[in-house]
């Protein structure tokens, strides 16, 4: 990117950020440079391959902030104060390994709702201002739900090691088949796993003819270890049905208003999503009072399953049908479960969404429109 390029894009994301700060937004302007610990503990260990790190000798591993979240969050819960709004603008920073075209520093502005008294019009709020923000691009709406699907996961007849194992690889999509095809008893265990079931199921006692420990875990470790194994493999298939249905949910597909209604009819079967899925009427309620008609929203189960880990509840894409070659101008969601990590345990409602200002401004190009 020139730096003619460069200017003009860091104008337009000061440009819509400023529209959001006209609209009542705060501007905020988070550090650029951020601990890396706490950004791999707050979105997943997948971040420390494509983010920027270097070293500190006073602050140790820092990253190159990749998004403006944890930054927003922050600001909004050392402020101690009650429901704000945000806005900003700026560069954040991504490796591109997988494409090498696209740029590892790009302009970012978004907006973000945290501590709202009504998570449904918080939501509704972020979506319509950024459709507002990109409505020249012309762009497609695509939302989701993560709160549905581990909603879903949750009410699976199996123990709570397993829920846990897939709500984390939720965002692996295959590692999350591995482990739903093994959990269902569709798939064995590898065979090196199949092979120590049997020898502890022989003779009991791993270390009886044990060599020399070597590594880094204790013998207490791998005992421990070794017994979540042998639970595992004792432990019932999840039941077709089941699985069936939480397939169902990830296969999901239609408008939103149809997608409610399949929901609803999920639920008679499926209970533990019953809460998310009066969440999900509440915000097509909200988001019609705004003057969005959700008949224009295509809803995907599993909408959000690639992206960053923190989004725990509604998700929501702008895209461009014109270029499929290029990422989403827009992305969005909830991460209420990112601030009350912060927060050290306290809850704090948070949703935003951020947009990327290069690829709109190839959208605008490839329409022949201003913006923005």
């Amino acid at each position: 990117m020139n730096q003619t390029d460069a200017l003009a894009q860091a104008e337009a994301a000061r440009a819509l950020r400023d529209r959001f700060v006209a609209a009542g937004a705060v501007p905020v302007e988070p550090d650029i440079l951020m601990p890396a610990e706490m950004l791999i503990e707050l979105y997943g260990e997948d971040i420390r391959a494509r983010a920027y790190t270097c070293a500190d000798p006073l602050r140790g591993e820092l990253m190159l902030r990749p998004d403006f979240t944890v930054g927003v969050a922050q600001h909004h819960l050392a402020k101690g104060q009650g429901p704000s709004r945000y806005a900003y603008a700026g560069p954040v920073f991504r490796q591109q390994e997988a494409d090498p075209d696209r740029p590892s520093e790009y302009q970012q502005a978004g907006l973000e709702i945290l501590d709202g008294t009504d998570p449904a019009d918080a939501e509704a709020d972020v979506f319509a201002a950024m459709a507002e923000a990109t409505a020249p691009l012309g762009l497609r709406a695509a939302i989701g739900d993560i709160g549905l699907l581990t909603a879903a996961i949750s009410g699976l007849t199996a123990s709570d090691v397993r829920k846990v194992a897939l709500t984390r690889h939720l965002w692996r999509p295959r590692r999350f088949r591995a482990l739903l095809d093994r959990f269902a008893g569709r798939k064995s265990p590898p065979a090196a796993r199949a092979r120590l079931l049997e020898t502890l199921e022989a003779d009991g006692a791993p270390f009886s003819d044990a060599g020399p420990q070597i590594g880094l875990r204790s013998r207490e470790e791998i005992t421990v270890r070794l017994s979540r194994l042998q639970a595992d493999a004792a432990e019932p298939p999840i039941p077709d049905r089941e699985v069936a249905l939480l397939e169902q949910l990830l296969a999901l597909r239609d408008t939103a208003p149809a997608a409610g209604e399949q929901l609803r009819d999920l639920a008679v079967d499926l209970p533990a999503i019953l809460p998310a899925v009066s969440k999900f009427t509440a915000r097509l309620d909200a988001l019609t009072a705004r003057g969005v008609d959700p008949g224009t929203l295509e809803f995907e189960g599993s909408y959000g399953r690639t992206t960053l880990e923190y989004y725990d509840g509604f998700v929501f894409g702008l895209s461009a049908p014109s270029r499929p070659d290029l990422p989403s101008v827009v992305t969005g969601g909830r991460y209420d479960a990112l601030t009350r990590v912060l927060g050290g345990g306290a809850p704090c409602r948070a949703v935003g969404a951020a947009v990327r200002v290069h690829i709109g401004s190839e959208v605008a190009r490839t329409r022949g429109v201003q913006w923005p």
